[in-house]
């Protein structure tokens, strides 16, 4: 008798100590800003000769706590009339919130964990969307933002969800005080939010929890690949009972609910002139979340009222939605209807 109680005490000790060190160590585990090794000392000059002409510079915002981020800015012009001596008559800030990488237990995998390695796609969207706004008879510039979280490429610190939420906001209120530097005063920006995987967590985080600025309006907000929170993840990535991992949800310092937020934001707003839309942007083979999750994600918006549409990229997995011309090709698209709408009501008005 002895050996099968050996063995299956073993057997125990291995899986708890197992779970102990998802528990204590998860924000290492969800969180890995490191990879791949040399993302730190990735620079914007790397990628520019492949950013379509979309000129990009690194900007530096401190958080409330005062951690020191990156952010990497570019701005374009858009519409037939963008090249007249005019100043712009509308200004379209895109706040872009990227995927982590990570594989885990814990969490879903994301892209490379540096920024520069995705201005190529975003600078191929921008592109796409000049392109599609250039006979459009308006004067508009689009600034899009996109933020390298704590940890992540130059910016300071360790990530976690509450860190990030301080950073997120950092990025919001640094656009605000660049559309009053160079729109000035009574001129209301709008912005977009847009969240890819994990990032989508983070968009919804701060929609639903910070106030816009006085000076802009959240016109959209477009969920890349979403999944509704970590705990739904953990049951997708260990769906048997007999694994004790779905059931370490209680002990999550990282949840990421987007679920939730989607009532939060609807709330918000409900009083308001005008509630912000939501793009969910599907890939038709992804990995790692099912379409179930995205799916209950346009259930939910239906469900609190805000209006939605969802889009698949045919073809594409969880990491590379953008990577694909369809992709691209859908996100301008919907960015140059929406721009294209602000445009009509302002002349309206």
């Amino acid at each position: 008798m002895l050996a099968p109680v050996v063995f299956a005490g073993l057997f125990v000790a291995l899986w708890t100590w197992k779970c102990c060190m998802l528990v204590l160590f998860q924000n290492k585990i969800i969180f890995m800003p490191g990879m791949p090794p040399n993302s730190r000392w990735e620079t914007i000059a790397d990628y520019s000769a492949r950013c379509a002409g979309i000129k990009w510079r690194e900007e530096r915002v401190r958080a409330a706590d005062g951690t020191d981020l990156a952010l990497c800015v570019a701005d374009v012009s858009l519409g037939s009339l963008a090249a007249s001596n005019r100043p712009p008559t509308t200004h379209f800030y895109i706040l872009y919130f990227q995927g982590k990488s990570s594989v885990s237990a814990m969490a879903p995998a994301g892209n490379a964990a540096s920024t520069p390695p995705r201005l190529p796609d975003l600078s191929s969207t921008l592109s796409m969307l000049k392109k599609q706004l250039q006979q459009d008879a308006l004067n508009a510039r689009c600034t899009m933002v996109c933020l390298s979280y704590r940890g992540y490429w130059t910016s300071r610190g360790r990530p976690n969800e509450n860190g990030i939420r301080l950073d997120a906001t950092a990025a919001l209120n640094w656009t605000s005080a660049y559309h009053a530097g160079s729109a000035g005063a009574g001129c209301k920006g709008h912005a977009v939010y847009w969240g890819q995987s994990v990032g989508s967590g983070v968009a919804t985080n701060l929609a639903a929890e910070v106030d816009v600025p006085s000076n802009l309006r959240l016109d959209n907000l477009i969920l890349e690949t979403p999944f509704t929170s970590i705990r739904a993840m953990l049951s997708v990535l260990y769906p048997q009972k007999w694994l004790p991992y779905q059931y370490l949800w209680p002990f999550l310092r990282t949840h990421l609910d987007s679920y939730a937020n989607i009532a939060a934001i609807a709330e918000r707003y409900r009083n308001t002139e005008y509630q912000p839309q939501v793009l969910i942007l599907e890939a038709a083979k992804d990995e790692l979340v099912p379409s179930e999750l995205s799916q209950q994600i346009l259930e939910r918006c239906q469900e609190v009222g805000l209006e939605v549409s969802r889009e698949k990229v045919n073809g594409a997995f969880h990491n590379d939605v953008i990577f694909r011309a369809e992709g691209r090709r859908t996100v301008s698209g919907y960015l140059a209807r929406r721009l294209a709408a602000v445009q009509h009501n302002s002349l309206g008005k």
